[in-house]
């Protein structure tokens, strides 16, 4: 069963060693609209035998096959071909994140081009980079470093951002010369089967990509097993302490991309009427499910009142409707499970701040996974409301003293991961962003470009993103100590 407007060949089989085959398991997953909670697609669900498969042939394709032993060019010129027919499919990619996530349709089009559009840019970090260096050294006549592919990749995928996540881990793995398995959630599997069809497309040669989609146990299953050299993660907190654990015990290589709980700091220079409507619009991004997520704003206490009721009149202002609603201006969160976590939430912050706006179903939505767009005000920085990811629209106001007690503010989080400074001078923007312990800081907004490297501080993560930093992390790093210069080099 295949989602409306979404042409996979194959969603009954997995990818394995080259071959579209049924899975071990013989079960289906059912992907649930969270627009009217109906089943709209069916995708084969892999267990722990599948995961087993595919790092065997992951293995197989690296440790015996040619791939990361060929020149970079070689790799390129196939990534440039996955590229092509990518950018063919960008309307269906869009559907697929509709249908399965929720996500607005108006946003979804240029969303997934910029997501292909990214990839361009990684093979063109890729193409420039130098994979042998000479470097001065007093050991021999010659020092060269080499920078090698790190082997067989487990790259995991989160369900809201499914498509552009999962291609910036393959393409950056694949043209460091590692063998990749993609695991999408089970909730947005689609996408990745669109990678998949590209790589066959491009004739990526049999066990380099590997596509299994299983639930937690199997997910698992794949994250402990001993083939894998590093594992690629983007997701919660809580997953990536247990994945750090489990990569530990065997000195495996991994990289988080984890939870935020970003800051936006209010500076006493930026305009009310502006700010308002500028952090309604973020927040109505995706619902509110952004890792980056600037959902704690740090305000003034003579200003706090005054943009309280500026935000909470602009979310009533906010259309809330179906994802293929042109008009829509915040659709469904992604799933039940999400719904019933933010309302929880929204419960916990009724006790401990004051509601200003929101927190409830909208009246008008008979089905599906909707939620008001809420505003705490006058929020203690320690109350879970402040400290934990809610992932969800909810947006908390913490009043502060001056500029440094919102520095301080901002830094009292587990937290590292985005950040904001709401101000007309850049030079104080540059100031503040480099005392906040955050990955990223963006002036006047969420501001990204994951062309540069994206990762955060703290629990936020370990490692980077994109970039020329993106690419380093599916590399190792050899010495090499010579009488003289190679002929091959």
């Amino acid at each position: 069963m295949a989602a409306q407007g979404v042409n996979v060949r194959h969603p009954d089989k997995v990818w394995i060693g080259g071959a579209w085959r049924a899975a071990q398991s013989g079960r289906m997953i059912d992907i649930v609209s969270p627009n009217n909670e109906a089943v709209v697609a069916q995708i084969a669900e892999a267990d722990e035998a599948d995961m087993d498969a595919a790092v065997a042939a992951a293995r197989a394709a690296f440790d015996d096959g040619n791939w990361g032993k060929t020149e970079p060019d070689e790799r390129i010129a196939i990534l440039k071909q996955m590229s092509a027919h990518l950018h063919t499919r960008t309307g269906e990619l869009a559907a697929a994140w509709t249908t399965q996530m929720g996500g607005l349709a108006s946003f979804a089009g240029p969303m997934h081009m910029g997501a292909t559009m990214t990839m361009d840019s990684i093979i063109t970090t890729a193409e420039g980079f130098e994979f042998v260096q000479q470097r001065p050294c007093f050991g021999a006549a010659v020092g060269l470093i080499a920078y090698e592919p790190v082997g067989v990749v487990a790259a995991i995928a989160p369900w809201n951002g499914p498509y552009g996540i999962m291609l910036s881990k393959v393409v950056s793995a694949l043209a460091a010369g590692c063998t990749v398995i993609m695991k999408p959630s089970p909730e947005t599997p689609l996408e990745a089967y669109i990678i998949a069809e590209a790589a066959e497309a491009a004739g990526v040669p049999p066990g380099v990509v590997n596509l299994v989609c299983g639930h937690r146990e199997a997910s698992d299953h794949l994250v402990c097993n001993p083939g894998i050299d590093k594992v690629s993660f983007t997701g919660s907190t809580l997953a990536g302490k247990r994945i750090a654990s489990v990569c530990g015990e065997r000195i495996a290589r991994y990289t988080l991309e984890l939870g935020g709980k970003s800051a936006a700091i209010l500076c006493d220079d930026f305009p009310i009427e502006e700010a308002a409507p500028l952090l309604t619009g973020t927040l109505c991004m995706m619902s509110g499910q952004v890792c980056a997520m600037l959902s704690r704003v740090i305000v003034p206490r003579h200003r706090h009142d005054e943009l309280a009721a500026a935000i909470a009149a602009e979310m009533a202002k906010v259309k809330i409707g179906y994802s293929d609603d042109p008009q829509a201006q915040l659709g469904p969160l992604a799933m039940k499970r999400q719904l019933e976590r933010v309302e929880s939430y929204i419960a916990e912050g009724k006790r401990t701040a004051t509601l200003v706006c929101g927190g409830g179903r909208p009246a008008h939505m008979n089905s599906g996974y909707f939620i008001e767009p809420t505003l705490f005000a006058n929020v203690d920085n320690a109350s879970s409301i402040a400290q934990e990811e809610i992932f969800g629209p909810v947006l908390v106001l913490i009043p502060c003293d001056d500029e440094a007690d919102a520095i301080r503010i901002a830094n009292d989080s587990h937290y590292g991961l985005n950040g904001s400074v709401l101000t007309k001078d850049a030079d104080k923007a540059y100031r503040i962003a480099r005392r906040i312990r955050t990955g990223a800081v963006g002036q006047n907004g969420l501001r990204m470009d994951f062309g540069l490297p994206f990762g955060g501080f703290k629990q936020s993560g370990v490692g980077r993103e994109g970039g020329i930093e993106g690419l380093m992390g599916y590399l190792e790093l050899k010495t090499i100590l010579i009488d003289g210069m190679p002929s091959a080099f």
